[in-house]
């Protein structure tokens, strides 16, 4: 996460709530399509196959339209290929003792 929190740090100009994303982005200051947006891409990287028209609908709810929807989509499943690929490479991505909490149970999981 730490070339990813980079770029963020870069583009918000906000370090608490790159922090509060790191350590766990239900509990970071959120404008609400934010939260939707996080909620899903979660639901899609730990449990893909419990992602419903429900879930695409609580997006569109929140104010994505079906072009915004397919990108994050796409966007996560694009991360999730990457990640799997070098896993299965045993590359390390990145190794800087930061990831987060939430992160490292979910890796736990796998």
């Amino acid at each position: 996460m730490v070339h990813h929190g980079e770029a963020l740090r870069r583009l918000t100009k906000d370090d608490a709530l790159l922090a509060q994303l790191q350590e766990d982005y239900t509990r970071a200051s959120l404008i609400p399509a934010d939260r939707a947006m996080l909620d899903y891409v979660a639901k899609l990287t730990l449990t893909p196959s419990a992602v419903s028209r429900d879930d695409v609908q609580a997006l569109r709810d929140a104010g994505f339209d079906d072009r915004a929807i397919l990108d994050i989509a796409q966007i996560t499943a694009y991360f999730a290929f990457v990640n799997r690929t070098a896993d299965g490479l045993g590359v390390a991505l990145e190794d800087d003792g930061q990831e987060s909490p939430r992160l490292r149970e979910a890796g736990a999981q796998r």
